[in-house]
């Protein structure tokens, strides 16, 4: 009898135990994610390269939804961050919808680094090859789904377009209503893309939802290895420049960062900064690129023994190495 009671004691805790471990919070833990040097990750083709010593390293943050057990063991690591769902996920955004958005995010950060570096050291924009590169998509218009950043459009209704303002006058000539035939290479595979030129995203103004720049005056390839979101603009942006230069900006070093970067080489703040300055110290970074809006947060964290170098754009970044490189 006295085993039959312990076994009924213990049914309930192992059924509390069991739901603990099984049953999804709307909690996410946030901690350091994976570093990634960002030289090995770009690919040049029709331009000269060359190496450094030292490395450029994007840093990342990994979330996980929690139960909760890890809820509880989120709560007692010093390296990861409790945070609710809305701080994740977009209003009624599914995980297959965030995943597609990061990836999105991720692809146009590679095209705005390509070109914030490419105008630096090159004739580009106005040098520029064929067709136009679509930078990035509004949502909830006709190109929201069917074209995405990096697509490279070369014909509007049958006709060329080897410049913006080519394509922006080809698609401003349709009707609001008309349907326009867009003739585009994705990844090296020829596609057509048919979409309505009506108001949409916001706007009483008849669209298509695109923002174009000039294509690449050479090849530049980028891989970003699973690591999704807008933050690695400024490194990708290094890196490449880096890459293309002779000489070595890092002096040897590893140098490590974070940073959303604009079409006119402006550093925006990012989220998750105390665990990429975690992944950036596991990473060997003793240098750490901080945007300016997230300097303060940045200084009341633990900045594990590395240098803070605040830049609020691209020529902050490229003035402290070309600094750093002439005093060494």
């Amino acid at each position: 009898m006295r085993n039959l009671r312990k076994l009924l004691w213990a049914i309930p805790v192992l059924v509390v135990v069991y739901l603990a471990g099984t049953i999804w919070l709307p909690y996410y833990s946030l901690g350091p994610g994976p570093a990634r040097e960002v030289q090995p990750l770009i690919s040049v083709d029709g331009a000269p390269t060359y190496p450094s010593d030292g490395s450029f390293v994007l840093t990342s943050v990994l979330f996980e939804q929690l139960t909760a057990i890890g809820l509880l063991r989120a709560w007692l690591d010093p390296d990861r961050d409790v945070v609710s769902r809305t701080e994740v996920y977009a209003p009624g955004e599914t995980r297959e919808q965030e995943r597609q958005r990061s990836i999105s995010q991720m692809d146009q950060s590679k095209l705005d680094a390509t070109y914030v570096a490419l105008e630096h050291l090159t004739g580009y924009p106005k040098e520029h090859g064929d067709g136009v590169l679509v930078e990035s998509v509004v949502a909830e218009c006709a190109a929201d789904g069917e074209l995405y950043p990096g697509d490279l459009i070369l014909e509007i209704d049958g006709e060329p377009v080897d410049t913006v303002r080519e394509a922006s006058k080809a698609i401003g000539a349709a009707p609001s209503g008309r349907t326009l035939t867009f003739d585009v290479t994705v990844d090296g595979e020829p596609e057509t893309v048919r979409l309505v030129r009506e108001p949409c995203g916001g706007s009483q103004d008849p669209l298509v939802g695109v923002s174009l720049i000039p294509a690449f005056p050479f090849d530049v390839a980028i891989t970003s290895d699973g690591i999704g979101g807008p933050s690695a603009g400024l490194m990708w942006a290094l890196g490449l420049y880096d890459v293309l230069t002779p000489g070595d900006l890092t002096d040897a070093r590893t140098i490590a960062g974070t940073g959303q970067i604009g079409l006119n080489g402006r550093v925006y703040p990012i989220g998750g900064i105390t665990e990429k300055l975690t992944a950036a110290a596991d990473a060997g970074a003793s240098v750490f690129f901080v945007p300016k809006g997230n300097l303060e947060e940045a200084r009341g964290a633990d900045t594990h023994g590395m240098e803070l170098v605040p830049v609020g754009n691209f020529d902050d970044a490229l003035a402290y190495l070309d600094e750093e490189t002439v005093a060494a």
